[in-house]
C-alpha cells in the first residue's frame, strides 16, 4: 500500500514543506530511506521499529520505502520519526488515514518507548504550514506553546505516538489546542528588565553614551580600567531599548528555535536578545555555519545586543569575519549543496581594557606596561573593524564619594522614554525604507535628505576629519551619531553642539591615543 504525510525541513531559518512517501510491498525485507536524507535521518528505523513495537503495533518484515521528497533538498535531525512512523503503520494496514488527513503535518522526534520528543525550528515549520494551507500540526507537545502564536492553524500538542494514533482512529484531541495570544501589548508586559540603570552610581557620561547608542541602533566600545563598571553597564542596556514589534519577536523567535536555543514551554521571545559570548569563542559559533548550517552568536543576538567583553582577547579571526555582517545586517553560509542566509541585525556593545595592565590613563594609579605594550594591545584590533564602531566611549572610574552616595540615579524606564521617543521620530523619517528602523541603517537617500549639514558644522567636521584621519565611513558615521543627537533633542536639524557631541565619541581615532 501507498501513503503520502507531509512535513517539513528546516532552511536556514525558514521551512519547506517535504512530502513522505511510504511504499510498503510484500516482496523483498529490506527497510530504505531515499531522498537525500542525513544520518540520524537513516537511524530513525531504529526509533520508530523499537516505538512501534512496544506501542503494541507489528513492524512489517517485508520491503518498505520511504521517499523524502523534494530529493534534491538535503534533509537533517529527528524530527521525520513520526510521520515515518504513522507512514508504516497506513502503509501495512496497521490504521487508517481519516479522510482529509493530508491537511495535517506531522513531526516529532520518536524516544524508543514511542514518547515524543521536542524538535527544533518548531515555529518556522507552522509559518509554512499556514501558508502552504494545512489545517492542522502535530506535533510534540513540548513544542505546542511556539507554534500556537501563528493563528488559523490548528496546532496539537501530543506527548507519545499512542496518543496520534488515538487522535488519528477517533478523531478525538483531549488536551486544549488554544492560540497563545500576540500583541505589541503582550510581549511589553513579559519584557520586563530586572537589572535597571538606577543600580548604577556615577558615570552619568557614558549612560548618556548608551542612551545615544540606543536612539540610534548604533555600535559602542567601552574602554577604561578594570572594576569601573562597563560590564555593569553594558548588561543593562537592553532595560532601556525599546519593546520588541510583533514581527520583530517572530524574527527572533525562529531563529532561536532553529538554533535549539529557545526555553522550553517559551511561545515566543519578549525581550530583545543579549548574547555574551566567551573570547574563546570559535568563527563559527560567533556567525553561523557548520556543515548543515546553524545560526551563530550575531544571529541570535538579532534585534538585540551582542555584547563582546575583552574585545582584544578574541581571536582576530572571529572579529574580522564580522566585518560584513555588521554593514549588510545579514551573513551568508555557502556549501557545495546550499547557501543559506542568516540575518544579523545587532547592536554590537564591546569592553577593553586600555592596556594589558589595565591602568593606562588611569588618574590614580600608574600604568606599569613598558613602552609599545599599549600600542601593540591596541593592534589587535583592527582599523576597518573600528570603523564600524561609531561610539568610543573612555570609562573612568568613579569615587569613594559617588560610589557611596545614596542620591537616586535615572532609572532605566525615564530613560527608555527619551528612546522612544527619539525612535518615533526615526520611524517617521524612514517609513519608506523597508529594512531601516533606526539611524544607524540609514540608506543613501535618506541619509542625504537628512543629515544636512551647515556651513559652520561642515567645517568643524572637515577639521576633525583631518586631525584624526578618519575614513569616509566614519565621516558618514559621525553624521548619523550627531542626527540620533538632535532625535534626542527633538531637534529636526543638526546644530553645531550635535555635531561636537558626536566627534568627541571616536576616542580610538586619536592619533596620540596609546602612544
Amino acid at each position: 500500500m501507498f501513503v503520502k504525510l507531509y512535513g517539513s525541513a528546516i532552511q536556514g531559518i525558514d521551512a519547506l514543506t517535504i512530502t513522505v512517501e511510504v511504499n510498503w510491498n510484500a516482496q523483498g525485507r529490506d527497510y530504505c530511506i531515499v531522498g537525500l536524507p542525513d544520518s540520524s535521518i537513516k537511524e530513525s528505523l531504529q526509533r520508530v521499529e523499537s516505538s512501534i513495537k512496544l506501542n503494541r503495533f507489528e513492524m512489517p518484515r517485508t520491503r518498505i520505502l520511504i521517499n523524502l521528497a523534494p530529493a534534491y533538498i538535503r534533509k537533517t535531525g529527528t524530527a521525520f520519526d513520526l510521520p515515518i512512523a504513522i507512514g508504516i503503520l497506513a502503509a501495512s494496514e496497521q490504521l487508517e488515514l481519516p479522510k482529509g488527513f493530508d491537511t495535517t503535518m506531522l513531526m516529532g522526534e520518536l524516544s524508543l518507548d514511542g514518547v515524543l520528543r521536542p524538535i527544533r525550528g518548531t515555529l518556522a515549520m507552522a509559518i509554512q504550514a499556514q501558508k502552504e494551507g494545512f489545517d492542522q500540526f502535530i506535533l510534540p507537545i513540548a513544542n505546542q506553546q511556539e507554534a500556537s502564536v501563528v493563528h488559523s492553524l490548528n496546532v496539537m500538542g501530543m506527548a507519545s505516538l499512542q496518543d496520534v494514533v488515538d487522535f488519528i482512529q477517533t478523531g478525538v484531541y483531549c488536551r486544549s489546542s488554544k492560540q497563545s495570544t500576540l500583541s505589541a501589548s503582550s510581549i511589553s508586559e513579559n519584557a520586563e528588565e530586572e537589572q535597571d540603570f538606577s543600580d548604577v552610581r556615577g558615570q552619568d557620561n557614558i549612560k548618556r553614551a548608551l542612551e545615544i547608542a540606543a536612539a540610534g541602533g548604533h555600535n559602542a566600545i567601552l574602554i577604561g580600567p578594570p572594576g569601573a563598571g562597563k560590564t555593569m553597564l553594558a548588561k543593562r542596556l537592553p532595560s532601556i531599548l525599546p519593546p520588541l514589534s510583533i514581527k520583530e519577536a517572530l524574527e527572533s523567535t525562529k531563529i532561536h528555535s532553529v538554533a535549539g536555543k529557545l526555553p522550553e514551554h517559551l511561545g515566543i521571545i519578549s525581550k530583545r536578545p543579549f548574547r555574551n559570548p566567551h573570547h574563546t569563542i570559535s568563527d563559527i559559533a560567533l556567525v553561523g555555519g557548520g556543515n548543515s548550517p546553524q545560526p551563530g552568536e550575531i544571529s541570535l543576538a538579532h534585534n538585540g545586543v551582542l555584547f563582546l567583553d575583552e574585545l582584544p582577547e578574541f581571536r582576530r579571526s572571529a572579529l574580522e569575519v564580522m566585518r560584513q555582517p555588521m554593514e549588510e545586517r545579514k551573513v551568508t553560509i555557502s556549501r557545495t549543496r546550499t547557501t543559506v542566509e542568516f540575518p544579523a541585525s545587532f547592536m554590537l556593545i564591546a569592553a577593553m581594557n586600555p592596556c594589558p595592565c589595565g591602568y593606562y590613563n588611569h588618574p590614580e594609579r600608574t600604568c606599569s606596561c613598558p613602552p609599545g605594550a599599549v600600542s601593540r594591545y591596541l593592534s589587535r584590533l583592527s582599523g576597518p573593524l573600528l570603523d564600524r564602531i561609531d561610539l568610543h566611549v573612555e570609562v573612568t572610574p568613579i569615587g569613594l564619594q559617588e560610589l557611596s552616595s545614596t542620591a537616586t540615579s535615572t532609572r532605566s524606564a525615564i530613560i527608555r522614554e527619551r528612546v522612544m521617543q527619539a525612535r518615533k521620530m526615526q520611524r517617521e523619517r524612514l517609513k519608506n525604507e523597508k529594512t531601516s528602523y533606526c539611524n544607524a541603517h540609514m540608506g543613501k537617500s535618506t541619509f542625504k535628505q537628512w543629515c544636512r549639514l551647515e556651513d559652520g558644522s561642515q567645517r568643524m567636521l572637515n577639521s576633525a576629519m583631518q586631525k584624526l584621519h578618519l575614513s569616509a565611513r566614519a565621516y558618514e558615521r559621525i553624521i548619523k551619531v550627531a542626527r540620533t543627537i538632535a532625535d534626542l533633542s527633538e531637534c529636526e536639524t543638526i546644530q553645531a553642539e550635535h555635531l561636537a557631541e558626536a566627534i568627541q565619541y571616536r576616542s580610538l581615532d586619536r592619533a596620540a591615543w596609546g602612544m
